[in-house]
């Protein structure tokens, strides 16, 4: 005898259950980017270079040493003569087409960053009036990127990042960049880390499960919005600066909460998203201020560096928006019951998936 019904509902719980599985599996801290960071400062001798980069990507190349290793005095001492010729091997310098040779000037580990930072100086005869840099510091992990700043007479004249679709910058000296490049480039990186962020995606699509009206989904969104740009600006500046540690498993619990409201939404019969979004704004904007601080962006770059994350940010998560709340429109029209249906698992899944995040960061 078959049961139609059943078997609808095991398929949906089999897929619910393979997509809790999958987001279960991702980081546990969905705000950690594999990224280094270059700032290269012009003088008149040549150009002195500082290399900030993860111990563990540094030690990816190393057989048999550990990042634990290269954070420590003696562990960077004995390695400091490979690490510097690895290093200086990706980031190639030219002087009007000629390459410039890199000297080390010193090596140490950042614990409380778990970098290592290295020195170096590329000494020209005289100031070219080009420079090219060619920088992938480390090609094994395609998901890495690192930011480069160069600065004249210590202001601050180019801002690139790098990834495995970008390596090259050609950089006329004395030049400043436009502010639409640097508007461009953070724009991308804010709807980059929506969409890397599994926890960003499930807070969102858990306010969205109740449906409603344009009206209230534009009010509930509008009001994370406004909280998480609120408290993205405060830590950026360093005004208010809470651990990461205490953020990222707040922001778990905030999944959580958005899961079990959609699952007991019925029986209270009182929306409470609006007041969710908002509160829970302000936990999530400091965790997108995480990212913006291991970029070791300058200060003099912040205003439109910030302006323009905030931007993309707020594009990815308007994509999400408009899939999402159509297709749930959609099956309500189609069939009320499997809606309700389609609502429950899904909150199920939200929290379960947030219950995880928040053991995995806790512990």
């Amino acid at each position: 005898m078959k049961h139609p019904a059943f078997w609808q509902a095991w398929r949906r719980f089999v897929g619910a259950t393979t997509a809790v599985l999958w987001l279960i599996g991702t980081p546990a801290s969905a705000h950690t980017l594999p990224l280094s960071h270059v700032e290269l400062r012009v003088v008149d001798a040549g150009i002195d270079a500082t290399i900030d980069a993860p111990a563990i990507d540094v030690a990816h190349d190393l057989p048999e040493v550990t990042s634990d290793i290269l954070l420590t005095s003696t562990g960077i001492d004995q390695q400091k003569e490979i690490v510097a010729a690895i290093l200086s091997s990706r980031l190639i310098l030219e002087a009007d087409g000629e390459r410039l040779t890199a000297e080390l000037l010193g090596m140490e580990p950042v614990a409380d960053q778990k970098d290592i930072r290295l020195r170096l100086r590329f000494a020209w005869t005289k100031p070219p009036e080009n420079l090219r840099v060619n920088c992938r510091l480390f090609p094994y992990d395609p998901r890495h990127k690192t930011f480069l700043d160069i600065y004249r007479s210590n202001r601050l004249e180019r801002q690139v990042i790098f990834d495995e679709n970008s390596g090259r910058l050609d950089y006329d000296l004395g030049t400043q960049q436009g502010t639409l490049a640097v508007i461009r480039q953070f724009l991308f990186e804010g709807v980059h880390h929506i969409f890397i962020g599994p926890d960003h995606i499930l807070f969102i699509i858990g306010l969205l499960l109740l449906g409603g009206t344009l009206k209230q989904l534009l009010k509930i969104v509008s009001a994370f919005t406004v909280a998480h740009s609120i408290t993205l600006a405060l830590a950026t500046f360093d005004v208010l600066n809470p651990p990461a540690r205490v953020i990222e498993p707040a922001i778990a619990l905030s999944i959580v909460f958005v899961g079990v409201h959609s699952l007991l939404a019925s029986r209270e019969k009182r929306d409470w998203r609006l007041i969710f979004a908002f509160c829970f704004g302000f936990i999530h904007g400091f965790g997108f201020a995480n990212v913006l601080r291991e970029m070791n962006l300058p200060r003099s770059a912040l205003g439109w560096s910030l302006f323009s994350f905030n931007l993309g940010v707020e594009i990815g998560q308007a994509f999400i928006v408009f899939t999402v709340a159509p297709l749930l429109a959609f099956v309500h029209r189609q069939n009320a019951l499997l809606g309700r249906r389609v609502v429950t698992v899904s909150s199920v899944c939200v929290v379960l998936a947030g219950a995880f995040w928040f053991v995995q960061r806790v512990v």
